[in-house]
């Protein structure tokens, strides 16, 4: 994506000695894998004047690389590294830094693949540390405890439960002086989902600033994933509000935000930030196909949440492609597919392929074929195995179709 100069390796070289590792998003996986590697190698060497510092580093770096690309094996090299920290660690601040580095793999891995019992796992490793001396390392910890909190909220379901997650979220956020752009998303991204669903336009108004101020502070040529992630977010709550309210011209600026973080980067720069925009763009009829094949494609094989929730669009698009030109042949021959795939499928998979066929056959229906006997069982599986797994939006997907088809 960069042609490696002279003084860009320069500027590369100071910026793997500072601790903001805000310059990785200015390169691809392949490279960002390569400097996981090297910091990890050099952490090992006998020359090595900071180990600790320079394996928390590889750390940091391996959990990048697993977000960006999805690779089971990165997320393995990252938890490696962490329990190394905890063995080595010298020290209330070190055994902090270990604990946290641990809990942010556990909850990277809840991110990608699910299973809630990872964010308990997280929870308790951070409470079994004492507290740091330094400042910074208090407010970190903090910061990465509410945005836990935050997740086990969402699993409950309970919106009392998530309020008082975002009073811990949004003390985080002031006591934090590093410019958190992890912590700031997450509460853009809590702010704007309590508002749409309770309606709250303070809530809307929040969202809205932090989103705005978190574009204005990535700039396209030096944080282009920050950015993106951040106009995804706020295409997302237009698309939101579009279709509480209906108004048209709300989604079509949707649409363009969508549009606009697509363009920060390249597919393969970071395939899952490009895989997740294509997910948001939900009730897209614009949306080719091809799009979502070439996001299905980027995520398949890791067992991803992403790449469940990619399936289940794309065989919902490729449903109702085959429904507008009445192609029953079509249809007939993406359920035999669905069916020979379920019988070896993950549970995540499985999940998505469930709510898949109960497309298939809703479609066949509408078409004059006769009614499905088992659309409640096929879809309320496919929900509380989602649930199970702590996917929420792939369960309400389920339900929503679910509502749809007995109206």
């Amino acid at each position: 994506m960069f042609e490696f100069g002279r003084d860009l390796r320069k500027l590369f070289a100071q910026a793997r000695e500072s601790e903001d590792l805000g310059w990785v998003e200015l390169i691809g996986v392949d490279l960002l894998q390569a400097e996981a590697r090297r910091e990890t190698i050099d952490s090992g060497r006998v020359s090595c004047a900071r180990p600790f510092e320079t394996e928390h580093r590889a750390c940091a770096l391996w959990r990048e690389h697993a977000r960006r690309g999805g690779a089971s094996d990165s997320l393995d090299r990252a938890e490696r590294c962490a329990d190394s920290l905890a063995r080595t660690a010298l020290g209330e601040d070190q055994v902090a830094l270990a604990a946290m580095d641990k809990a942010a793999v556990l909850m990277l891995r809840f991110d990608l693949c699910g299973d809630p019992a990872r964010l308990d796992r997280a929870l308790a490793t951070l409470a079994a540390v004492g507290r740091p001396r330094s400042r910074r390392i208090t407010a970190g910890m903090a910061a990465l405890q509410a945005r836990l909190k935050v997740r086990t909220a969402r699993l409950s379901g309970d919106v009392a439960i998530l309020s008082d997650a975002a009073v811990l979220m949004d003390a985080a956020v002031r006591s934090d002086d590093t410019h958190d752009m992890d912590l700031r998303m997450d509460r853009a991204a809590l702010s704007l989902e309590m508002g749409v669903v309770q309606r709250d336009v303070r809530l809307l108004d929040q969202a809205g600033r932090d989103l705005g101020a978190l574009v204005e502070t990535a700039s396209p040529d030096h944080r282009p994933l920050t950015r993106a992630r951040a106009l995804a977010l706020c295409g997302a709550g237009l698309s939101a509000l579009a279709a509480i309210a209906g108004h048209e011209e709300a989604r079509a600026q949707g649409r363009i935000m969508f549009d606009a973080a697509a363009d920060q980067f390249t597919p393969d720069h970071s395939p899952l930030d490009w895989a997740a925009i294509q997910v948001l763009r939900v009730g897209d009829d614009a949306q080719p196909l091809m799009l979502l094949t070439q996001a299905e494609a980027l995520t398949q094989g890791h067992e991803l949440i992403i790449g469940a929730l990619v399936r289940e669009r794309r065989i919902a698009r490729e449903v109702a492609l085959a429904e507008a030109v009445k192609d029953l042949t079509a249809l007939m021959t993406l359920e035999t597919r669905l069916r020979a795939r379920m019988a070896t499928a993950t549970p995540l998979d499985w999940a998505a392929d469930q709510i898949g066929m109960a497309e298939i056959l809703l479609a066949r229906h509408r078409l004059g074929g006769g009614a499905p006997t088992d659309l409640g069982l096929i879809l309320g599986e496919a929900a509380m195995t989602a649930r199970e797994l702590g996917i929420g939006a792939l369960a309400e997907r389920a339900e929503a179709l679910l509502a749809t088809a007995r109206r």
